[in-house]
Formats: C-alpha cells, structure tokens, sequence
C-alpha cells in the first residue's frame, strides 16, 4: 500500500511519520518535493540551499520514485507530503495510485507555531487553500491532529480499519532523536519531536495571535472548518 499523507506544517506531521516508521513495514519519505518547491518559487525558507543541493529537486524525478517500488522491500509506503510544495505543473498522476489522507489543525494552532520558526508567515506558507484544493481534486479521508492528540491509539485504529492497514500499538511510540529519513531541515524545524518518544498529550485552549496574523485566520479558518466537518471519528 502506498500511503500519501498531505499535510501543511506543524500540523502533526512528523510525528505521523514516525508513528507509521515505528510500524515496523513501512518505508518513509519525508516531504520529497521541498526541494523541487524551493526550486521552483524561490522561496527564502530557512536552509533553503542546503535542501536544494541535499534532495532531488527535479519534480518529474521525484513523481517517479513516488509511483515506483516501495523502497527497502517494505510492504507499505508511507510519504509525507505538503500540499503548496506541489507547484504549478508538477506531477500529480502517481497520487492517483495512493491512499490518500489529509491531515488538518486548527489554523490559530497552525500559525502560532509556525510563526515560532518563522518571521513572516503567509496563507501560502501554511497552505490551507492548496490542501483545500487538493483534497477536491484528489478526495481521500480527513484526519485532525487535535483528535489524534486527544486519543492516538482511538485515532490511529480508526484511521487503519478506514485503509484496510491492520493497527500495530507499535505507533504510539518510536524512539527519541529523529529518523535517517528525515529531510536535512530537520535541524529548524523538528526540535520537539526529536526530543519525543511519543504523541504530546491533548492540547490546550486555541492560542491567542498576534493582532498581525488576525486576518490570516479569518482566511484560513473556514477552509479549516470545511475539511473538519469530513474527518474521521473514533
């Protein structure tokens, strides 16, 4: 099975990737076409050429090894997957041949963690109207970080019985300090999940934003709200 979980970030997204690593039968790939997007846009992310020069950044490349064999003789791949790295023209066919999950948070959640790491944040950096759009063309099943944080095993059982995956209690843990897979950006961005051995417990109350960043919620919430009113329920 070929999984593709799409996701915009600090949305759970690397601890998913982990829990389904720790499964024992799953092959990872950690956002394949960061590099092809920072390519292509020309966006100052941090480390932005380091990750160009690490990882393919040729999209038609990167498309094939998406619809390729599963690497490492496993029986399952998983790839993690950000919806505004898919730049206009990019190849999309291979998703058709995939499971394909759409991993959502609430968008104050979103923007104050990105923010964190980041100095100026946009609707394009946290891509609510790419996923949005994705999920459109693509359809597939809604899963929503708060509920998986709220109940991991409750939500990852109910995501594999929804993907005919058999659950392994296996995911709720992995071991601390990262993954060889990890893309090279890591190092900015995946601190408190290298620190983890597991899911963080639920969260608390919806943050409080910076006036600034007001209207890019209003813009980003009813996104939010339409693929919420899909997810799945334990």
């Amino acid at each position: 099975m070929k999984i593709a979980m799409w996701s915009g970030p600090r949305n759970l997204s690397t601890a998913m990737m982990y829990a389904f690593a720790a499964r024992g039968d799953c092959a990872v790939w950690d956002e394949p076409f960061y590099a092809p997007y920072l390519r292509a846009s020309g966006s100052d992310h941090p480390l932005a050429g380091e990750i160009i020069a690490a990882h393919e950044a040729d999209p038609a490349r990167v498309a094939a090894r998406c619809a390729g064999p599963v690497p490492g003789g496993k029986a399952h791949f998983y790839m993690k997957h950000m919806p505004h790295h898919m730049g206009p023209g990019f190849p999309l066919d291979w998703a058709l041949d995939c499971v394909n999950i759409h991993l959502i948070r609430h968008p104050a959640r979103v923007i104050a963690s990105y923010a964190a790491k980041r100095k100026t944040v946009t609707l394009e950096d946290i891509g609510f109207p790419q996923q949005a759009a994705l999920y459109q063309k693509l359809g597939g099943l809604v899963i929503d970080s708060h509920d998986i944080r709220r109940d991991p095993a409750a939500m990852l059982k109910t995501l594999c019985g929804a993907i005919n995956l058999p659950y392994r209690a296996a995911m709720l843990r992995w071991p601390g300090g990262g993954l060889p897979e990890d893309g090279i950006w890591a190092r900015h961005w995946y601190g408190a999940v290298h620190d983890s051995t597991g899911f963080a417990g639920a969260e608390g109350p919806l943050p409080d934003l910076a006036p600034g960043h007001e209207p890019l919620l209003r813009a980003a919430l009813p996104l939010y709200e339409q693929m919420c009113a899909d997810a799945l329920t334990a």
